[in-house]
This record gives C-alpha cells, sequence and structure tokens, in this order.
C-alpha cells in the first residue's frame, strides 16, 4: 500500500519527534555502555574470582590425593616424625596457607599436629577442605584414623584476581565502546511506529476477536524481522484459537478418566500397603533390644563364612548366655526381665569397636557375637570385656547362683585361617564351650579345650 504523505506543516513535527527519538537512543546507548562496563566487569571479576577459588580448591584437592595415602599409613604406623615432616612440607605449598592433621586412633588420645604459614590469619574467603584418613588392614575392613584440614591463603586469591582486573577493564571498555557503536547504526532507521501498531493489536486481542488479522503500513516487499514478527503474531492466533478447541474437547475427556485414575490410585495404594506389611514381617532387628535379631544374624555368619574362606582369614564366634535368668524373670517379674534384656544388649553393643563385628539376640537370653578377623587370644580379651561390661551394669540379682548382680556366661569358639569346617560346626564348638562355662559356675569365659594361647581371668579350666 502506498503510503500518503503528511502535509508540509507535519514535516517539522515530524522531524522534530524523529530527532528527539534519535537523541534519547543515543543518550540510551551511552548509559547502556556504562552500565554494560560496570556490570561485565563486576561479573568478570566475579568470575575470575570464582575461577581462582576452583582453582584454588583443586590444588587443595590434589594435596588431599597426595598427602592422603601417605599420612594415613604413617598414622597407622604411628610414625609421629614423618606426620610432622609432611604437615610441615605441605605448609610451603603457595595455595595452603594452614594444616591441621587430627589422629583419631582407638583406644589413644586424640593428637593434633597443625602449621600455618607466616602472616596467616584466616582462611577468609579461602577454600577449606576437609579429608576424612581411613586405613585398610586387611581387605574387607576399613577404619577412620584422623582427619586432615587444609586452609587456603586468601592473600594467593587477592594477588591472582589484581592481575587480572587491569585486563578484564580495558577489555570491557573497549567492547563496549565497538557495542555502542553498533547499536547506533542498527537504530539509525526507526521501527517505534510499528513495534507500537503491534502492541496496540495485541493488547486488543480477545478470544471473541482472535480471527482479526495484524497488519502494518509499510512496503510489501519489506521482507524481515517486522514481517516475520507480523506472521508470528497472525500464526499464534490461529493457534490460540486452535488450541481453546482441543481444551474444551480434552476437559471432556479428562472428566472421563477420573473415575478411572481414582481406581487406579486405590489399587495402587492397595499394592503399596500390601508390601510394606511384607517388609515389615521380614524386618530383621529384634524389636525389645534393637539389636540385630536370628534371621540378621544367619545372614551375616553366611557372609563372614564366605569372607573368612576367601581370604583365609580367621572368625571367631561368642556365644554369651545371661545367668538364672529364669530365675531372674520368676522372682522380678517379666518386664524387668526386658529392662535387663535391654541393658546387657546396651553392654554388649558398647564394648564392640569395629565395624564388622555385630552382637546379635539369638534366643530368649542368648546372644551371638560375630568377630571376623580375630585370632583366639583378642577374641578371649574382647570375650571377657563383654563379661566385665555386663556385671559393670550392677543390675540386682540376688537368686543368682554365681553372684549378687546380673552376669554371663560366654562359650568362645574360633575358626582358624585354612580350616575347612562349616558355620554348624563352629557354633556347635562355641555352645559346648559356654555349656562348659555353665558347668564350671557360670560368670565366665571359656575356649577350646585345646589351645596354645593363655587362658583369661574369669576363664574356666
Amino acid at each position: 500500500m502506498a503510503m500518503i504523505p503528511p502535509p508540509e506543516s507535519a514535516a517539522p513535527l515530524a522531524l522534530v519527534r524523529q530527532r528527539s527519538l534519535g537523541w534519547r537512543l543515543v543518550w540510551a546507548t551511552l548509559v547502556f555502555c556504562a552500565l554494560f562496563i560496570m556490570v561485565s566487569v563486576l561479573a568478570l571479576t566475579w568470575s575470575a574470582w570464582n575461577e581462582g577459588l576452583t582453582r584454588m580448591d583443586a590444588e587443595l584437592a590434589q594435596i588431599e590425593q597426595i598427602y592422603g595415602d601417605t599420612l594415613s599409613k604413617a598414622i597407622w604406623e604411628l610414625d609421629r616424625e614423618g606426620l610432622q615432616t609432611h604437615v610441615r612440607s605441605a605448609k610451603g605449598i603457595p595455595s595452603v596457607g594452614k594444616i591441621i592433621l587430627t589422629v583419631t586412633l582407638a583406644n589413644q588420645p586424640a593428637e593434633i599436629f597443625e602449621s600455618a604459614r607466616t602472616g596467616w590469619t584466616g582462611p577468609g574467603w579461602a577454600p577449606v577442605r576437609k579429608l576424612q584418613l581411613t586405613y585398610a588392614p586387611f581387605p574387607g575392613a576399613r577404619e577412620e584414623i584422623g582427619e586432615l584440614v587444609l586452609f587456603g591463603d586468601e592473600k594467593v586469591l587477592w594477588q591472582r584476581l589484581r592481575s587480572q582486573l587491569a585486563t578484564i577493564v580495558v577489555a570491557q571498555l573497549l567492547q563496549s565502546l565497538m557495542l555502542a557503536g553498533l547499536i547506533m547504526l542498527m537504530f539509525n532507521r526507526m521501527v517505534t511506529v510499528h513495534v507500537r501498531r503491534i502492541a496496540s493489536h495485541l493488547e486488543g486481542v480477545r478470544p471473541g476477536n482472535l480471527g482479526t488479522h495484524l497488519s502494518l503500513e509499510r512496503s510489501s516487499q519489506s521482507q524481515d524481522e517486522l514481517t516475520q514478527l507480523v506472521s508470528g503474531v497472525n500464526q499464534l492466533q490461529g493457534s490460540l484459537a486452535s488450541h481453546l478447541e482441543r481444551q474444551q474437547r480434552y476437559e471432556q475427556e479428562l472428566a472421563q478418566h477420573r473415575d478411572r485414575l481414582a481406581q487406579l490410585v486405590q489399587e495402587r495404594t492397595a499394592e503399596l500397603q500390601a508390601a510394606n506389611e511384607r517388609l515389615q514381617s521380614l524386618a530383621r532387628t529384634d524389636p525389645l533390644t534393637g539389636l540385630p535379631n536370628r534371621r540378621h544374624f544367619d545372614e551375616a555368619k553366611a557372609t563372614e563364612m564366605r569372607r573368612a574362606r576367601r581370604h583365609g582369614h580367621s572368625l571367631s564366634l561368642l556365644i554369651c548366655d545371661i545367668d538364672s535368668f529364669k530365675d531372674y524373670n520368676d522372682h522380678y517379674g517379666h518386664a524387668m526381665g526386658d529392662t535387663c534384656l535391654r541393658a546387657v544388649a546396651q553392654a554388649l553393643r558398647n564394648q564392640l569397636g569395629r565395624a564388622g563385628d555385630m552382637v546379635a539376640r539369638i534366643g530368649g537370653e542368648e546372644f551371638g557375637v560375630l568377630l571376623p578377623a580375630t585370632s583366639g587370644p583378642a577374641a578371649l580379651m574382647l570375650a571377657e570385656r563383654l563379661r566385665e561390661a555386663v556385671a559393670a551394669c550392677a543390675i540386682e540379682h540376688l537368686h543368682s547362683t554365681c553372684a549378687q548382680v546380673v552376669t554371663i556366661s560366654i562359650g568362645l569358639a574360633v575358626r582358624e585361617s585354612g580350616a575347612t569346617e562349616e558355620f554348624g560346626a563352629l557354633f556347635q564348638r562355641a555352645d559346648q564351650a559356654l555349656y562348659r562355662a555353665k558347668a564350671a559356675g557360670r560368670n565366665q569365659v571359656v575356649g577350646p579345650e585345646n589351645r596354645d594361647w593363655p587362658a583369661k581371668k574369669g576363664e574356666a579350666a
């Protein structure tokens, strides 16, 4: 459509408006460039800072990887001089401001080795990494033996940032000037009228007039972004009209499926409830004492027996029985008996320090203790500690035949490395040892009859 030229009297007004818009665009461009420079510098500075943090964190992680195994081995071998040497050498790395090594071996007080860079006042914004040090004395076992803490040096971060800041500012200034020139060139020809026409049309769009198409008073030969925008608006209106029709149809179909969905939800809920009931029936924890139950014990014994055969380790078994527990129940009542069982279970559990050791309730007043990779002397020492721990609970039992407090008798059996016997034979030997402990007067530990390791205090001959 050919455009009608405006009257001569209107030309100055149009020129003034065009110039006014142009100046506004110039000022807007300058303001935008200034803001762009500030935001870009801040963003790049922040990015450089984060890269520095990431770089320092990666350096600290590499130090952890380099020193972790060496420190773990030195801790396990109690090489304090080696630990101090490693701590001092790690302090000399530029990214490290301070290093703290905490040694937490079992049955020993914690020891701390630390060293800091001269003038270091704190990590500040620098990263801090913590590494739990572990050691595997044999396959299948892992002990936590300490903690390594590395503090980054914030001064190094600021030094690296200052070296990059000047380059960032100069690069962003040049980039912004080039961007400003490009924006002024692109906005040389104004599109404001057409944009307003499109905005006015979109403001008047309603569900009832989606069929009214948008058109602009411009040459039909102009095939540019504005033409694509007009085509997109018209296509969008058509799509919205089709969408409203489909939405009404979908609402009807949704109403039909709603009842079916509710029925499916009820069926799935019933299936989940049934599954939960099956899981609860297969619980592996004794509800009274909180210890693993006989089912869990049977699973663990099979696993440990396979591991002992595969690695050629020994396996020790303790069977603990509360002395005169029937008399305790008869005279103090079953409620007190339950309390006694819980106290004994807690005392036994507190004496097990290794991750692989397990105590389980395998009968009414009978407990089983599995000790993987444990020799006879070590198992005997632990059994004696268990016996003493229960006696130390000082639970009154005036009707016991061996003491005035609740005590336990323990039968010990050891599967030596290389043996071929099944777990049933090991259990039978431990049960026979428990029988001998009962026959010898209770409140004692009895192991194999033929052995060359020394007897412990309280063990029957």
